[in-house]
């Protein structure tokens, strides 16, 4: 898929932020088909737009907590369809964990951690097509939150690296790069993190999202 024809929505209070997002998308290829900077305006313009895709930062006004992810929640569902990107200066565990397990199509990403903005189209269009994308900073996090009772504990320390790559929205070939190991390898490593994990048979990029979530779920 290319980002032509892709309409979004964006939910940012800083303003500067907004529009410059706002230019870069329409530049990439995306049709920015509304601009907010409170949650609830959100919700309404994603209920008149229905768009492909929303952008959302997690502290916006009145109370600047989690207002965005609030209006996350309430667009997934009424409308699973649409894409979710929380784009934050902030790692908010429980909350985007909620979110991220709640399906495909979801991302979490750290505006201070976006340095190239060919790699940032490309993770916007992977989770538009049903990805699910994970910043690495709160990966750790929810790494070193884990429950005593640790469902991954059935991983290899290999396997684990690379379920973590998975989280952050890979592909086998870029773990591994990332590895420095063969594509066969990681191929290897993937079938046996789904088959250790006992997921439900299902088409083998659904059983990948499921594996994500149980990543994010083991905290």
């Amino acid at each position: 898929m290319t980002t032509d024809g892709t309409r979004v929505v964006l939910a940012d209070d800083e303003v500067l932020l907004r529009e410059g997002l706002a230019g870069l998308l329409e530049r990439s290829g995306f049709e920015v088909v509304g601009q907010c900077d409170n949650g609830s305006e959100l919700v309404a313009l994603v209920r008149e737009h229905r768009p492909d895709l929303a952008i959302v930062d997690i502290r916006m006004p009145p109370s600047h907590t989690t207002e965005g992810l609030d209006a996350a929640h309430v667009i997934r569902e009424e409308f699973p369809e649409t894409a979710i990107v929380v784009l934050s200066a902030h790692v908010q565990v429980e909350r985007a964990t909620d979110l991220l397990s709640s399906g495909e199509r979801s991302g979490y990403l750290l505006k201070s951690r976006i340095t190239d903005v060919d790699d940032f189209v490309e993770t916007l269009e992977r989770i538009v097509n049903g990805g699910s994308v994970v910043d690495p900073a709160l990966v750790q996090e929810l790494v070193a939150a884990r429950r005593v009772d640790d469902p991954l504990d059935v991983l290899s320390p290999r396997e684990r690296e690379v379920l973590a790559l998975m989280a952050e929205g890979r592909s086998n070939a870029g773990i591994a790069h990332q590895l420095w190991i063969t594509e066969g390898t990681v191929e290897k490593h993937v079938h046996s993190i789904l088959t250790k994990l006992r997921l439900s048979e299902a088409e083998d990029d659904h059983r990948r999202v499921l594996a994500v979530i149980t990543f994010l779920d083991a905290r």
